[in-house]
């Protein structure tokens, strides 16, 4: 079998196409046949090496993929089911997806929901799993359409592009952060009512600014959520679920007390299976069919590691979709 393999000898950092055993998978009592994977942020800075992301050598990248069951040890899941699995550390401390068949803890796997292709849930993959999370974490904050604007940052990337999608179809007004000019028209489409540039969020900001977002989806941190932080409305509520921009956070704490704002973070690598299921099903129900056409790159495994340097340089709109098996 094929898969993409990290190793790492006398300090020296090596990724390649490879041919494996599926005898050299690690333990697991569940084997799925991988038709397909995604390139993610975090498979983008270990494919590349940019990031401590890896824990241990050798190791198969991705962090989610869908797939068949080709063999179970496990009473849920059967030979021929089709399932998807993201985060719980697979690709960093357990092969991953970038591979023709991964062996993994049934505990990890999520049956398909009913109504998503196998290819539709790796356009979604973890970037759609965890924008959905954000928008339930909003919603659980009280923060209802007719409370005002919500913003989302990073807007190009999976979470945001997907972001966009689910809370313009849930009728919330959005507005769209992004350091890409060339891509307005394509937010427009997904949804946003107004598209902003980056740059409006990087500079040095005072602990309060002018009220102006309901709710924030914040993809970016450091600069970006600082400079949002202060722009929140009374009781808003920020969902920050990624760190594109950096792990530093140079804000003060009158937001939180002035404005009873709220920061919530959403971490999609160890999600209960319960919440798990309940955002895959929300997935299906809110997401429009147009979105699958519109946000999607999609390579072969082979080129997989150009794939993951284009994203890392910010060439990459919305999902990178990785096609492996044949279906």
């Amino acid at each position: 079998m094929q898969a993409l393999l990290i190793e790492q000898s006398d300090g020296a950092y090596h990724v390649a196409l490879s041919d494996i055993s599926p005898q050299q998978l690690p333990p697991g009592n569940v084997t799925v046949n991988i038709n397909w994977s995604g390139i993610n942020y975090k498979d983008a800075r270990a494919i590349t090496g940019k990031g401590k992301i890896i824990r241990q050598f050798p190791m198969v990248p991705g962090i989610d993929f869908s797939g068949t069951v080709h063999h179970s040890e496990d009473p849920r899941f059967h030979v021929g089911q089709q399932v998807l699995l993201t985060g719980f550390g697979v690709g960093e401390t357990h092969w991953g997806g970038l591979a023709e068949q991964a062996r993994v803890n049934g505990d990890w796997l999520v049956p398909l929901p009913e109504g998503l292709t196998e290819r539709q849930a790796m356009i979604l993959g973890t970037a759609g799993f965890t924008a959905m999370l954000c928008v339930m974490a909003l919603e659980e904050g009280g923060i209802t359409p007719d409370k005002g604007e919500v913003l989302v940052t990073g807007a190009s990337g999976g979470v945001g592009s997907t972001a966009i999608a689910l809370l313009s179809a849930l009728g919330y007004q959005v507005t769209a952060v992004s350091g890409r000019e060339s891509n307005t028209d394509y937010l427009h489409q997904l949804g946003a009512v107004n598209v902003l540039p980056r740059s409006e969020f990087t500079a040095e900001s005072r602990p309060l600014e002018k009220q102006r977002w309901a709710g924030a989806i914040d993809t970016v941190g450091d600069k970006v959520l600082a400079s949002v932080l202060a722009q929140m409305r009374y009781s808003g509520v920020v969902a920050a679920c990624g760190l594109a921009g950096g792990f530093a956070l140079p804000a003060t704490v009158m937001p939180f007390i002035l404005r009873n704002v709220r920061l919530q973070g959403v971490d999609s690598v160890q999600t209960p299976a319960g919440r798990r299921i309940e955002a895959w099903k929300r997935l299906v129900k809110t997401v429009p069919v147009s979105f699958y056409q519109q946000a999607t790159t999609e390579v072969t495994l082979s080129e997989a590691i150009v794939a993951a340097q284009r994203l890392l340089d910010n060439k990459v709109t919305g999902r990178t979709l990785v096609k492996i098996g044949q279906a």
